[in-house]
Order: structure tokens, then C-alpha cells, then sequence
């Protein structure tokens, strides 16, 4: 039976993010460990097999069969840059040739242009000039004429690249792009305001990259909103939760309904979605002190909407007196964050029809001043509120 070129593979290289390399050698060290747990975690969620991770300066290289496989739940792994399925041989040149001639022969085709790269570490007795010009002119040799091949470095059809790592070689062909980032679980836990939509999924998604676990909470505004609304948000979790493999998958739900109908009730209407978000800050911040997190993550950028006017951010920021408010997307406009969200595959659940929120004014206020916020929240008892909401609190298992 003819082996197809994914059958041929029995490692991947991984790369690591670029950032690690400008951490101290400690801090370095415990970022790689975090990185080969998380590694560990993908793989045996998603049932693939291997033999080893092997470390080597400045890679990860892991022994499996099914290469192709593993590649590309690899890539999913915040703090790694890239990884590319390989054939796993010793330094010596005439091994990495017969290992470079396999590939190729299951790679190229008529007509097809080729270029060989390589990159080494360690002594060896042979440049990387000479592993790309003796492995070059074997291809041309073997199957230049054959299928009428010529060599192209600048935009070849088939790319042949080999690194060397001291006694060790890799010979492979892709270079399929990583999350990069850092690797998740190397920052505190931070708390997310996941309401289902595009932003905050986003938001959530870009502090995961930088090392933090996510804890989402959703407010469910019901009966100014309804379950539509509220499914959308846990499956939009759910996504995200893939990205975060061998961590806790939980969402905390907020009944905040009864605290909305009082804010509408007792204040001005024009104020209702910024008093509505200063009380979902201060729930947060309670479950945030609660869960032992370092802040809370939201999906507002400057201008996205009524309350997110730069005057009423900082209205918003001042109900939250002990953690900070992380907005990853302060600087965003929209198509930017639609991209990552159709990258990380949020968006389309995201775009998915619900139920908007009913309680959203007419004529919200655009140019709030504190104060006057303020003093409107005189008229709510806020303590009651925030305990009643913590008391409805419950946490869905996904």
C-alpha cells in the first residue's frame, strides 16, 4: 500500500513564542515547563499518541506517529510561534539526504519549483550553505529531469527546510503558524465579562494570550433579555474553553435582571446602561476577590458604544476600588476585532441572531459626569443588590 506523506512523519518541531527569549534564564525555564504541561494537556484531550518531548535549545520536539495530528492542536497552544510535522534523523549528512530525498519524493511534483533552507546549532562539520547545495542537487539529480524541476528561493511550490540541532536533524516542509503569546497559566487568573458578543470574546481570548486563565461571568438580564441571549454566551464559551485545553471549563451566571428592573425603576433612564454596568463591575469585582483573580477583563473599546465614550469609561472604572479594569480592546475599531474573532472561531456565534437587551435608553448619556452618576445610585441600595446578585450566582460546568 502507497503511504501518503502524513504517514511519513514521526516528530514535530515546535517553536517557541519569540518573547521567552527575552526572560531571565528562571523565568524562562518555568514558562517552558508551563508550556510542555500545556502540551501535555492538548494531547491526551484529544487522544493523540507520542512517544516523548524532547528538549533541545531553543525547541520542543515531540516523537509521534501521527505528526500531522499533533501539528495542529499544537498550534492551538499559547506560547508557541509555530510547528511543523517532521522526519527525525541523526546529523550526519548522508542521513539527512536519504531523509530529505523521502520527503521530497512525496512532496514534489511536474513541473514544480523547490528551495531547500536549513538552520543549525552546534559543531558540525558541514555549513548550512553545503546541506542546501548537496541536498539541493540530489532532488535535481533524482527527479530534475524527471519531472522537469527548477530551483526557486525567493516563491518555490515546495519548500524543503532541515534544522540541525547537534546530533540531531529534522527534515520537514510546513510551517504552520502558532498562537503565540505566552504560554496560558503563566499569569494569574483574571475574570472576564463574557456577554456573547464579538468584543468580549475577543477581549477574553487576547489576555488568555498573554498567560492569564479566564474566568467568564455572564450577566443573564432576563427578562429584558432572554435565553437566546444566554445560550449564545455559553457557546461562545465554549470556544473559548478549547483554547484553554487542561484548565477549569466554568462560567459564572449572574442573575441580574432584578437589579436592572430597580435601576430603571428608581433613576433616570439615560444613565440605565451605565448604573447597570457599574453594578456588573462590582459584582465582578466581588467574584473576582472570591476566586482568588488579579482584575476583570471587558470587551469595551473607546466610542463602540453610548457608554463607552471616554468621558463614561472612566464613570464605569470608578465603581471598581480594589482590581484593575483590563480593556484589551480600548484601541480597536471593529473590523479589527471582527478578524480575530473569525480567526479564533467565535464570530459566527457570536453573529448569531438573539435577543438584544430591551433596556437600552433612547437617549443614553454620552458625556456622564460622575457625580451626577453617583448620585443618582443614591437612590438604589447597592449593597443589597450586589449580595443578591452573588446569592443567585451559579457556576455552569461546560
Amino acid at each position: 500500500m502507497e503511504t501518503s506523506v502524513k504517514d511519513v512523519f514521526d516528530s514535530v518541531i515546535i517553536r517557541f513564542g519569540g518573547e521567552l527569549w527575552i526572560k531571565k534564564t528562571w523565568t524562562r525555564r518555568l514558562y517552558e515547563r508551563r508550556l510542555v504541561r500545556n502540551i501535555k494537556n492538548v494531547l491526551k484531550h484529544y487522544e493523540v499518541a507520542y512517544s516523548e518531548i524532547v528538549r533541545r535549545h531553543g525547541r520542543l520536539f515531540l516523537r509521534t506517529n501521527s505528526a500531522v495530528e499533533a501539528a495542529r492542536r499544537l498550534a492551538r497552544i499559547f506560547g508557541i510561534s509555530s510547528v511543523s510535522p517532521s522526519l527525525e534523523t541523526s546529523s550526519k549528512l548522508e542521513d539527512i539526504i536519504d531523509r530529505s530525498m523521502l520527503l521530497a519524493g512525496h512532496l514534489l511534483k511536474e513541473r514544480n519549483s523547490f528551495a531547500v533552507k536549513c538552520r543549525r546549532v552546534g559543531d558540525q562539520s558541514y555549513s548550512s550553505a553545503d546541506v542546501c547545495r548537496v541536498v539541493g542537487q540530489r532532488i535535481l539529480d533524482d527527479f530534475g529531469e524527471k519531472l522537469g524541476l527548477e530551483v526557486d528561493l525567493d516563491r518555490p511550490d515546495v519548500r524543503l527546510g532541515v534544522e540541525v540541532r547537534n546530533d540531531a536533524a529534522f527534515v520537514y516542509s510546513d510551517v504552520i503558524d502558532g498562537a503565540g503569546g505566552m504560554p496560558l497559566g503563566t499569569q494569574p487568573r483574571v475574570v472576564g465579562l463574557l456577554s456573547g458578543g464579538i468584543d468580549s470574546a475577543v477581549a477574553c481570548w487576547l489576555v488568555m494570550k498573554r498567560g492569564c486563565p479566564v474566568v467568564p461571568v455572564y450577566f443573564d438580564n432576563v427578562p429584558f433579555t432572554d435565553e437566546t441571549t444566554t445560550e449564545r454566551a455559553l457557546n461562545v464559551a465554549e470556544v473559548l474553553f478549547d483554547w484553554a485545553v487542561g484548565f477549569p471549563r466554568r462560567v459564572y451566571v449572574v442573575q441580574h435582571g432584578e437589579n436592572l428592573k430597580k435601576i430603571i425603576e428608581n433613576c433616570s433612564r439615560k444613565f440605565t446602561c451605565l448604573l447597570c454596568k457599574r453594578m456588573m463591575y462590582r459584582i465582578a469585582e466581588r467574584l473576582t476577590d472570591m476566586i482568588g483573580a488579579e482584575g476583570i477583563v471587558t470587551g469595551e473599546a473607546i466610542g463602540e458604544q453610548a457608554s463607552q465614550t471616554i468621558t463614561n469609561l472612566r464613570v464605569l472604572s470608578n465603581a471598581v476600588q480594589k482590581y484593575p479594569i483590563h480593556r484589551p480592546l480600548l484601541g480597536f475599531d471593529k473590523a479589527e476585532t471582527e478578524t480575530i474573532a473569525r480567526k479564533i472561531g467565535t464570530y459566527k456565534i457570536s453573529s448569531r441572531k438573539a435577543r438584544g437587551c430591551t433596556a437600552v435608553p433612547s437617549k443614553p448619556a454620552t458625556m456622564a459626569k460622575l457625580e451626577e452618576v453617583m448620585e443618582a445610585e443614591e437612590k438604589l441600595n447597592i449593597k443589597e443588590m450586589i449580595e443578591s446578585a452573588i446569592k443567585s450566582l451559579k457556576a455552569v460546568k461546560m
